[in-house]
């Protein structure tokens, strides 16, 4: 007779990483074997979704070099370190980056990286010189691993790196955020914000920051847009139709000209425009001196 007193079944105590390893054996002899066991022990619910994402980005860095993913030489944003200072306020508005590399004579003499805010110090101080603020550039090959990559980033506290080819020719950059996004996705930036906080922004200089993904109706009504009738039976948004207008991918820094308004493309992520700077063709030019004043 059984003992009604008995003690009830024992709960699993092991920790998750007891389970986990349990899971795992035998040991996946692939990246890929090791992902697809990845894959069901998120549909054990072992393992959340995000972190499956995660884990893969994670094993597929391992076969992944600077090359990989580096921002091409030709579509660098680059600073002069002789040109005046609207010139640099300029090019750091419209590109929107918190660093930059700075060449003298070409583009191939990078000479260090200019933080955007550190700019403003010229702002107050026109006799500084430019060349007391930039920092040192930190170059690599194309072909380090980005798990090197990163362990550098993170041991010597860089953010953007510059990279050569075998030639020592510069052949782009790489960012500590280029690295993360294989592991978490796209990271929002500076010129990233919520959908609630809005999708038309205006900027000093008399242009308009828009989200790509603005209503087109919206964009036409906003900057009085002389667009084909069928323009917006065809498209939903404003990127979607300069797309199309284009007839390709828009690149970051093209420039689109509208009856009534002139887009610049200022972000893009994932194939599609993020960002534009629009100018109504009526809007002034503001003067140089109001660009660089205090």
């Amino acid at each position: 007779m059984s003992d009604p007193h008995s003690a009830p079944e024992r709960e699993d105590k092991r920790s998750f990483w007891q389970r986990f390893q349990e899971f795992l054996s035998p040991s996946p002899d692939t990246p890929d074997a090791l992902i697809e066991k990845l894959a069901q022990a998120e549909d054990k619910a072992i393992i959340s979704p995000e972190a499956l994402s995660m884990l893969e980005g994670v094993i597929r860095m391992a076969d992944r070099t600077v090359s990989d993913i580096m921002v091409p030489g030709p579509r660098m944003d680059v600073l002069d370190i002789h040109a005046p200072f609207e010139a640099l306020l300029d090019q750091v508005i419209r590109t929107a980056h918190s660093r930059f590399p700075v060449y003298e004579g070409t583009r191939e003499n990078i000479i260090g990286v200019l933080m955007a805010k550190d700019l403003l110090k010229l702002q107050r101080s026109p006799t500084l010189n430019l060349r007391a603020l930039l920092r040192p550039v930190n170059f690599v090959p194309e072909t380090k691993g980005l798990y090197d990559l990163l362990r550098e980033f993170r041991s010597n506290r860089y953010h953007l790196s510059v990279v050569i080819d075998e030639f020592g020719n510069i052949a782009g950059l790489v960012t500590m955020e280029d690295v993360l996004e294989q592991i978490v996705g796209a990271i929002e930036d500076e010129f990233d914000t919520p959908d609630e906080e809005g999708d038309i922004f205006a900027l000093a200089d008399g242009s308009y920051r828009v989200a790509g993904d603005l209503d087109l109706a919206r964009a036409v009504s906003a900057f009085e847009l002389q667009l084909p009738p069928s323009a917006l039976e065809d498209f939903d948004t404003l990127g979607g139709y300069i797309s199309h207008a284009m007839g390709h991918v828009p690149r970051r820094g093209e420039v689109w000209a509208l009856d009534g308004a002139t887009l610049r493309v200022l972000l893009t992520k994932g194939g599609a425009v993020r960002w534009f700077q629009v100018r109504r063709s009526d809007a002034p030019t503001p003067p140089a001196e109001e660009s660089a004043g205090a």
